[in-house]
């Protein structure tokens, strides 16, 4: 490609991404649903997530006066100005990934506006990812410092989720369907944005109103998590009545966000390839494995969605999973100059930056030795945002109102 082709090829692989995140876009993806389903009659809303401000616009776009009162939890800096100017909702921004005390208060303002609703009341949920760690309602006998400590235990011993999630639920009073014993079998409608793989609802912000029959006293602890749940009295599970006029729908997923996007891509004229399979494992390791399958792949746009992980060095530098993804990417395609490779998060931030990710091509590594930066230095320091910042490949979009993890985005000419 010369350079006006990179440019434009550059572009459209952003114009992509871009559509891939708009069809999961939390106003998009409820307003489409509410106008499959019309409500009727008044609803009291709640909504809990990254993308609760969008999911909240959307349905009060569609419904408008029949939500007569709503809340509104949502990770800081996320709440969209236009959802200020209804005065009969409450906005509440709390913190995330790791819960705080804005979170109790969210929590306990959840379980509030639920209980002094009428006996008679009608509630339209909205959960999106991190809706765990936004708002918590702890068992009693526990603490945010036990929490913390009882994380920090869990990760230490290598417990998987489904064991981990096990203990989360049990030292709630919110998680795993426990929410429902507040809704007290009332009319509800909840809708759901899936950050997991498998879209369980069990599993979308530890499953508020999915119930979870389970019982830990069961489970062969070890002394190193009795000793801090010593004094917690475990939450029962809700009681199947309370689900009976529960309707659940997940309304968003990775899945619509890969179909969204190779729509758009066949629509500019290319060859789509969408990889089925779930994008995992360790950042470095999978960019390296995209590449290489990338030189020997047919031309056209290819698709990857899922969530790798990456391992940080003590004192990382500015950066995330899709940044190193991209920075991998970067140093394997150098000199290459027939593919343009995006790594992002379609809820627009990529650890705790407030970039979402790459967007590489094979000269990317050149127009850093211009500038005297080594990628490996930067790989080596988890700081590849300040790499790619300074060769003109960050991709920025500010909060996207949804969150359906990552999307890997490559064309090849």
């Amino acid at each position: 490609m010369d350079a006006q082709q990179l440019k434009q090829a550059r572009e459209q692989v952003l114009k992509i991404f871009e559509a891939g995140v708009a069809r999961v876009k939390g106003d998009n993806a409820v307003v489409g649903f509410l106008n499959a389903h019309a409500l009727t009659g008044d609803y009291h809303m709640v909504a809990v997530g990254k993308a609760a401000s969008s999911m909240a616009l959307g349905a009060l776009s569609v419904l408008d006066k029949q939500i007569v009162n709503g809340l509104v939890v949502t990770k800081h800096d996320h709440t969209e100005e236009e959802l200020r100017s209804y005065k009969q909702v409450t906005t509440m921004e709390s913190d995330h990934p790791v819960p705080g005390e804005p979170s109790l208060a969210a929590g306990k303002a959840v379980v509030d506006f639920v209980k002094t609703a009428p006996s008679d009341a009608k509630f339209l949920i909205l959960f999106s990812g991190g809706a765990s760690s936004l708002m918590e309602v702890l068992a009693d006998g526990m603490t945010l410092e036990k929490l913390a400590e009882l994380n920090k235990v869990l990760l230490s011993i290598g417990y998987d989720i489904t064991q981990m999630n096990q203990i989360r639920r049990a030292i709630s009073h919110i998680k795993g369907g426990r929410l429902a014993n507040f809704i007290d079998g009332r009319e509800t409608l909840a809708l759901l944005i899936s950050d997991v793989p498998g879209d369980d609802p069990a599993v979308i912000g530890s499953g508020p109103l999915t119930p979870v029959d389970e019982d830990i006293t069961q489970l062969d602890l070890p002394e190193s998590i009795t000793s801090i749940l010593e004094g917690v009295t475990f939450t029962p599970a809700a009681k199947q009545e309370m689900f009976t006029n529960l309707d659940t729908h997940v309304i968003a997923t990775l899945d619509d966000a890969k179909y969204a996007a190779a729509s758009c891509a066949e629509s500019l004229g290319f060859d789509v390839t969408t990889h089925a399979e779930f994008m995992e494992g360790n950042a470095e390791q999978k960019a390296v494995e995209l590449c290489q399958s990338l030189k020997s792949a047919k031309n056209g746009i290819h698709i990857w969605g899922g969530e790798t992980s990456l391992i940080l060095p003590d004192n990382p530098g500015r950066g995330g999973r899709n940044q190193h993804l991209a920075g991998v990417a970067a140093r394997e395609l150098a000199g290459n100059n027939d593919v343009v490779f995006l790594a992002a998060g379609t809820d627009g931030t990529d650890g705790p930056t407030p970039d979402a990710g790459g967007l590489v091509d094979g000269e990317t590594v050149e127009r850093g030795n211009q500038k005297n930066l080594n990628i490996s230095d930067y790989l080596a320091a988890a700081d590849v945002g300040n790499y790619l910042i300074n060769t003109g490949d960050l991709v920025t979009t500010g909060p996207t109102g949804t969150n359906v993890m990552d999307l890997v985005v490559a064309l090849k000419q």
